[in-house]
């Protein structure tokens, strides 16, 4: 990423694939890749990427111009290596996708403007009620009964046109479109229905950006730092402890960084709650939530099971280090 404009080329960082179609001026037409939490390869597909790639040629001469060059980034800075944490970098290193947007956290820590609500970058068209075909992926593949979209009539088999005033003809685009929709309100819908062009809006209700983000790399650079991690145990092994198959369980890995082994975690202990809870989840996802549910300076107690006897550690939750 060193050297991109972060004017031009704005998308999801968190990503490991992502492509722009872009005119003779240099302008965004459109945008391909994107992600569940299921999933990097399920909106990937060859049909798909074929599919935007033929439907951005065959509608040049009627497509609305691409994005308008963006005169400045939310935060000011245009290129990855001028964020203050870039410097702590190797000259010239590498700048991998993810370190932009862990750029953008740090400077938002270091100005006090971070909220836990910019957690929630690229919704998921599912939380407004329908899925994208991820063969034809301007087609709506399914849709959630009494949900926003099913209230603004949009049907399975829909060819969408535009979501918030964007021309989509990818799962990319309509990621785009409600990354860039306000928190609340309506915002408008644009789709043949087979026999008609049909508009309409649709509601953002209350969590409605929320999603799963355990995969996302930068999720590790939000604070407060839960300092465990490693791998989860299997149904098998949890079964012979005792545990349900979904119930959270994962081995602390051989490094255990300082601040849960001054609390006395150790290497190998098997972690399954917190603050007398019972957790159903992984252990990415119980990194997201400790995130969530806590604030830097507080004490968590952690539930863990060392030598098949339970322990319970509190640790006081410290910043991420550098």
């Amino acid at each position: 990423m060193r050297g991109i404009d972060l004017r031009r080329f704005d998308f999801d960082f968190d990503l490991t694939w992502s492509a722009f179609f872009l005119d003779p001026d240099g302008r965004v037409l459109g945008r391909f890749g994107g992600r569940d939490a299921a999933s990097p390869d399920t909106y990937l597909t060859l049909n798909g990427l074929k599919h935007a790639m033929a439907a951005h040629l065959e509608g040049w001469a009627f497509a609305p111009k691409g994005d308008p060059p963006v005169k400045q980034t939310a935060d000011g800075i245009d290129r990855p290596e001028d964020y203050p944490s870039a410097k702590r970098l190797k000259a010239n290193g590498c700048i991998h996708c993810h370190q932009v947007r862990e750029f953008q956290q740090d400077l938002q820590y270091e100005r006090g403007t971070w909220r836990r609500e910019m957690l929630w970058v690229y919704p998921l068209p599912e939380s407004l009620g329908f899925r994208i075909d991820p063969e034809k992926q301007d087609r709506v593949a399914t849709i959630q009964p009494a949900s926003p979209a099913a209230r603004a009539g949009l049907t399975e088999g829909s060819l969408l046109r535009e979501v918030h005033g964007r021309r989509i003809i990818s799962f990319a685009d309509v990621q785009y479109a409600l990354h860039c929709a306000p928190s609340e309100g309506r915002i408008p819908i644009r789709w043949f229905d087979g026999q008609r062009e049909r508009q309409a809006e649709l509601e953002l209700t209350p969590g409605w950006r929320e999603t799963d983000i355990s995969w996302r790399a930068s999720m590790w650079n939000v604070e407060p730092a839960a300092c465990v991690y490693g791998e989860d145990l299997d149904v098998d092994e949890k079964q012979k402890l005792g545990l349900k198959p979904s119930r959270l369980a994962f081995y602390q890995g051989s490094f255990v960084p300082p601040t849960a082994a001054k609390a006395g975690i150790r290497a190998g202990d098997i972690i399954i709650g917190a603050d007398g809870r019972d957790l159903e989840m992984n252990m990415l996802q119980f990194n997201v939530w400790v995130r969530l549910n806590y604030r830097v300076g507080d004490t968590i107690t952690y539930d863990i099971l060392r030598d098949g006897k339970p322990h319970k550690i509190p640790m006081k939750l410290p910043r991420k280090s550098y």
